[in-house]
């Protein structure tokens, strides 16, 4: 049987007792980073084989694992920390075991989206996970063209080091919406950060971003979203044109014209065709216009 197993996010005392009894007589235990699991089961004193399953090795790994499971051993999976199979490579495995027809069980713990949705202080009625967005430009225009209209919270994971490009990205599609950052969930050094993106901005250009970060966003208020109309003037499509294009700039990003007009007509919810016209009608008026 394959066992997914939810470890700690940060406190090693979050780990549940079932956690540790299937971690302590399954046959191997499939770890994203062996060597990050290794202190996870010395500080409990159990001591099992381990294969090491993650991104750059599961197409080679996954029929391996597949293959043992088949021959009757029980094999527990964990990620680095917390929940397998949510934005790690373990969902691939636990498609195969289920493609082939092998039993799954889950033993359930903590989740940082969840912890983090919970601690941010916003709606938790219904909320959307879309876990890291990435450095893709079509992933990251997707994105942009979903949380403009996204009336549910929305939960992200982000790097320390892509952060503030993360927020300044955002900065252009949520407005004033709040945003909670969390930081190093049930850790020593929690920090629950609640605001606007500007202000988080403002916070981590001052202050270093450091740990593993969750942003909790909220979502548009249908209210205004049922009564936005398209701009009077053209001039609202090409001063948000040269916004964007300026906080690009400052980024060190360089992209084409289409790509920022693509940005805009998300951000009014406006056909990209529409918006081009309306940015030409002002920009062929104005002199050294972008």
């Amino acid at each position: 049987m394959l066992y997914v197993v939810a470890t700690p996010i940060g406190n090693l005392g979050d780990i549940s007792q079932r956690a540790l009894e299937v971690l302590k007589n399954c046959d191997v235990i499939a770890a994203e980073d062996t060597r990050h699991t290794q202190k996870l089961l010395m500080h409990f004193g159990i001591k099992k084989p381990l294969i090491s399953y993650y991104e750059h090795n599961k197409t080679v790994r996954g029929p391996v694992l597949i293959e043992k499971l088949v021959n009757g051993e029980n094999i527990a999976l964990v990620s680095d920390a917390g929940t397998p199979g949510i934005s790690d490579p373990g969902a691939d495995l636990i498609k195969a075991a289920t493609d082939a027809g092998l039993e799954v069980s889950m033993i359930p713990g903590p989740v940082a989206g969840i912890t983090a949705l919970v601690l941010s202080g916003l709606p938790t009625d219904k909320f959307v996970f879309e876990g890291f967005i990435g450095t893709d430009n079509k992933k990251k225009q997707e994105f942009a063209d979903m949380i403009v209209s996204e009336t549910r919270t929305v939960i992200i994971y982000e790097a320390p080091h892509r952060l503030v490009k993360t927020l300044e990205f955002l900065a252009n599609y949520i407005g004033e919406r709040k945003v909670a950052v969390c930081r190093e969930l049930t850790k020593s050094h929690e920090e629950i950060l609640r605001g606007t993106v500007a202000s988080h901005i403002a916070h981590f250009s001052e202050n270093e971003p450091r740990g593993e970060f969750v942003l909790v966003i909220e979502g548009a208020d249908k209210k205004t979203l049922n009564e936005e109309t398209v701009p009077t003037t053209a001039e609202d499509i090409f001063n948000k044109f040269n916004e964007i294009a300026e906080s690009d700039k400052a980024s060190g990003i360089r992209r084409k014209k289409n790509d920022i007009i693509k940005d805009v007509a998300a951000y009014f919810n406006l056909p990209k065709n529409k918006v081009y016209d309306m940015y030409e009608e002002v920009n062929q008026q104005t002199q050294g216009g972008l």
